[in-house]
C-alpha cells in the first residue's frame, strides 16, 4: 500500500499538519523538525498525493500545451522549451494536438478543464470569434495564444515577428536579383502566416521597381508544399523564386520541384521560415527566417506561471520576439 502523510507523521511522532508544512517547506517547524521529518518521509518511500493536495489547494501544478500539428518539428522545439521551463517549476505539462481543427481546440480547452489544469498555452489555428473568446475567457484559468499578435486579443500572446520576417525575406530576394517571384503560404487568415504574408507582400510592393508575387494558399504542412509547388508550376511560368510560409511547406516544395526535373537554386531559389532542425540538414541545406522556438515555449510557460500565481483580474501579457535570416544554399543570385 502506498505511504501516506499519516504514517509519515506517525512514525515522527507529530501531527498531520506539521508534516505538510515541514514537507512543503511552509514557515512554523522548527529546522530539527524539518530534517527529522523529511528524513522519515524518504525513508519510507512517502509520495505526495496531488490531487488529495488539488482538491485541497485549487492547483494541480499540471499544465496544458494546445498544438495544430505535432508532426510539424517547430512544435517539437516550443513544445521542448516549455517543457523544461514547465519542469524547473514543479509543473507537468500535457500535450494535445489539434489537428488543425478548430472545434477540436476548443473540446481539447474543456476538457482540460475537468482535468483541472492551472493554464493552457494554446496555439490557435484560426482567429477566434467572439464566441470562442467568451467560452475560454469562462474557464477560468490563464490562456496563452502562441503565434498571435496583442491586436484585439483579450488573452496574453507570444510569437516571432512575423511581418518582419516577410519583409526580411523579401529584402533578400530583391537583394539577389528575383522579379518573378511566388509565397505559397497556409489557409487565409491563419494568423502567424498572415502576418508572414502582409510584410513579404508590403516590402515587394514598396520596392525601388516593384515586384507583385504569386500568393497561393493551401496547407501549412509537407503534402500542402508539394501540392501548391505542383500548382505554381502548372499554373506560372517563369518563377525564379519561391517564399514558403513554413520549413515544412519548404521541403515540399523542395520535393515537387526536383520531382518535376528543376535543380534549386539555380532554376529556382527556395526560402522557409522557422529554421527547424532539419533545415540544415536537407539538400540543399534551407535559407530561412529563424525564430526563437524553444525560446517562446520557454516564455509562454513563464506568463502562465505568473498568471496562474497573481489571481484573478490581471493585465495580459504580450512578448513578440525578433528574427533573423539564416542564409544556406537553396538561394542564389539571379542574373539580369
Amino acid at each position: 500500500m502506498a505511504v501516506t502523510i499519516k504514517d509519515v507523521a506517525r512514525e515522527s511522532g507529530v501531527n498531520v499538519s506539521t508534516v505538510s508544512r515541514a514537507l512543503n517547506g511552509e514557515y512554523g517547524v522548527h529546522a530539527d523538525t524539518r530534517e527529522h521529518v523529511v528524513t522519515i518521509a524518504q525513508r519510507l518511500g512517502y509520495r505526495p498525493n496531488r490531487v488529495a493536495r488539488g482538491l485541497v489547494t485549487g492547483r494541480s501544478h499540471t499544465l496544458a500545451l494546445v498544438v495544430s500539428d505535432i508532426r510539424n518539428p517547430f512544435f517539437a522545439e516550443v513544445a521542448r522549451g516549455a517543457e523544461d521551463a514547465a519542469c524547473r517549476a514543479g509543473y507537468d505539462l500535457i500535450l494535445c494536438n489539434s489537428d488543425l481543427d478548430p472545434e477540436k481546440q476548443m473540446r481539447y480547452a474543456h476538457s482540460l478543464m475537468e482535468k483541472r489544469v492551472d493554464g493552457i498555452l494554446m496555439n490557435s489555428v484560426s482567429a477566434l470569434s467572439r464566441k470562442q473568446q467568451e467560452q475560454l475567457n469562462a474557464l477560468g484559468v490563464p490562456i496563452v495564444l502562441l503565434n498571435r499578435t496583442a491586436a484585439r486579443s483579450a488573452f496574453s500572446t507570444i510569437c516571432a515577428d512575423n511581418e518582419a520576417g516577410g519583409a526580411m525575406a523579401a529584402a533578400y530576394l530583391l537583394k539577389l536579383g528575383h522579379r518573378k517571384i511566388a509565397h505559397l503560404t497556409g489557409p487565409r487568415q491563419h494568423g502567424n502566416m498572415t502576418e508572414r504574408a502582409k510584410g513579404f507582400v508590403h516590402a515587394l510592393d514598396a520596392a525601388h521597381k516593384p515586384v507583385h508575387p504569386v500568393v497561393l494558399h493551401g496547407k501549412n504542412n509537407f503534402q500542402g508544399g508539394v501540392e501548391l509547388a505542383q500548382k505554381l508550376l502548372a499554373q506560372h511560368s517563369g518563377i525564379t523564386a519561391v517564399f514558403a510560409a513554413s520549413d515544412m511547406m519548404a521541403f515540399g516544395v523542395i520535393r515537387a520541384l526536383m520531382e518535376a526535373g528543376l535543380r534549386i537554386p539555380e532554376d529556382v531559389s527556395v526560402m522557409g521560415f522557422d529554421n527547424v532542425e532539419l533545415a540544415g540538414i536537407v539538400r540543399p541545406p534551407l535559407t530561412t527566417i529563424h525564430q526563437p522556438k524553444y525560446e517562446i515555449g520557454q516564455a509562454a510557460v513563464e506568463i502562465l506561471l505568473r498568471l496562474a500565481g497573481g489571481g484573478p483580474h490581471q493585465n495580459p501579457e504580450h512578448r513578440v520576439f525578433g528574427v533573423e535570416l539564416v542564409e544556406r544554399q537553396s538561394c542564389m543570385e539571379r542574373k539580369a
